[in-house]
């Protein structure tokens, strides 16, 4: 089949969706399908375009794909309302695009103001579609306080845009859930394929990289990578960090990303117990994962369904224990659970969180056990060829549910 892949996240981006964008691509393509992606230009999660990237639309081959790029407007931060007329923005020009002939569109979102757009079109039009949704932006909307207005016009939006598709593709059980029961889709047309790590190498702890980071052999690296943004609430381990001060404890938060709000995490205040990263390329991203001791997932309280961090794959390729501040009954921590790959604490508790890590760092056949844990649960669940196995399933579906009459 000729597939158009329409998502504003692509690479050269490392975080985030795009390298799900990505690798959902390539797996097409090794399937035999004529693929051709429809994305915006680089520019998460430093919130501006990458450099070299000019002009308001260029083609790439990118890994032997075809590319088409989109320029859009940029926020300077992550903020609803910029990040909304962003989405718009891409969204009419992809909604325009001619798709290349294709058989079946698959949307991604986030973005979901350009998924709408596009699916809108494909509805027209009669073009058989699927959207792949990796956040679900109506519990966005209430778990995070947005206002109730606000909230129940993006609940309206998501849930007609996913009603229209002929297809959606959930990354998690309740995600599906909510989906059915919440917005409303027909049960028999959602599909969950499981996210992957898009890192083929585990990496290595490596001595060498530990000491150019400045990490002494006595210190308990507690690393939280990837987006900077408000769901993450990552004062939370700032706070820790403090506390970890305070009793001079051996435990070293460490920061490595971007997103809109660093420069605020900075603003709270240095000490020798927190360290900023700048985000690096996937090579030196496994090993620096690997070369910490814990890695850290801390999410806002309240959040329970809203999202799976893209993050806890590569996590639990690294084989490192995971340290989770989250809600009880989140997906994060089912997640995590399911995948016996870590321990959980309460978020906005910052003293539990460091006392998690002391505890953890001292019991190392625990560590162990638990990074081994992840290992194994990467490998038989979160597998990269079974997920875009299933993924051109679900278009091959929305392609026979569109010449069947819908």
């Amino acid at each position: 089949m000729r597939i158009t892949l329409l998502g504003i996240n692509y690479l050269p981006e490392t975080t985030g969706i795009a390298p799900y964008t990505a690798g959902a691509a390539a797996g097409l393509a090794e399937q035999g399908h004529d693929i051709t992606v429809v994305t915006g230009y680089p520019h998460y999660p430093q919130w501006q375009i990458a450099d070299g990237y000019t002009g308001l639309s260029r083609r790439e081959l990118v890994n032997d794909i075809k590319v088409q790029r989109l320029r859009h407007p940029v926020p300077r931060d992550g903020g609803v309302i910029g990040r909304s007329l962003m989405e718009v923005g891409f969204g009419l020009r992809a909604a325009a695009n001619s798709w290349f002939g294709a058989d079946v569109v698959l949307a991604v979102t986030p973005a979901l103001l350009s998924t709408a757009l596009i699916i809108a079109r494909a509805r027209l039009t009669r073009r058989p579609s699927v959207v792949w949704v990796q956040d679900i932006y109506t519990l966005s909307a209430s778990q995070t306080g947005a206002a109730s207005r606000i909230a129940g016009l993006i609940g309206r939006i998501e849930s007609a845009t996913l009603r229209h598709a002929d297809q959606v593709v959930v990354i998690h059980d309740r995600f599906k859930a909510f989906v059915t029961s919440e917005l409303g889709v027909d049960p028999a047309r959602v599909r969950v394929v499981r996210n992957w790590t898009h890192l083929t190498d585990p990496g290595r702890r490596d001595e060498a990289l530990r000491t150019r980071l400045g990490w002494a052999p006595q210190d308990v690296i507690v690393l939280h990578a990837g987006n900077m943004g408000a769901k993450q609430n990552l004062e939370n381990v700032v706070n820790a960090s403090q506390v970890a001060a305070r009793s001079r404890s051996r435990v070293r938060f460490v920061l490595m990303g971007d997103g809109h709000r660093r420069s605020a995490l900075q603003a709270m205040g240095a000490n020798p117990n927190l360290q900023f990263l700048d985000p690096v390329d996937s090579a030196e991203f496994a090993d620096t994962v690997a070369s910490a001791d814990i890695l850290l997932v801390n999410e806002l309280p309240g959040m329970t369904e809203m999202s799976v961090p893209s993050k806890l794959t590569s996590y639990f390729h690294s084989g490192r224990p995971v340290l989770a501040a989250v809600d009880a009954e989140s997906v994060t921590a089912d997640e995590i659970a399911a995948a016996a790959a870590g321990i959980r604490v309460d978020p906005e508790d910052p003293a539990a969180l460091l006392a998690a890590a002391e505890a953890l760092s001292e019991d190392r056949q625990q560590m162990a056990q638990l990074g081994a844990a992840g290992q194994e649960y990467r490998r038989r669940v979160l597998s990269s060829q079974r997920a875009t196995v299933e993924l051109g399933q679900a278009l091959i579906a929305a392609s026979s549910r569109a010449r069947s009459g819908r």
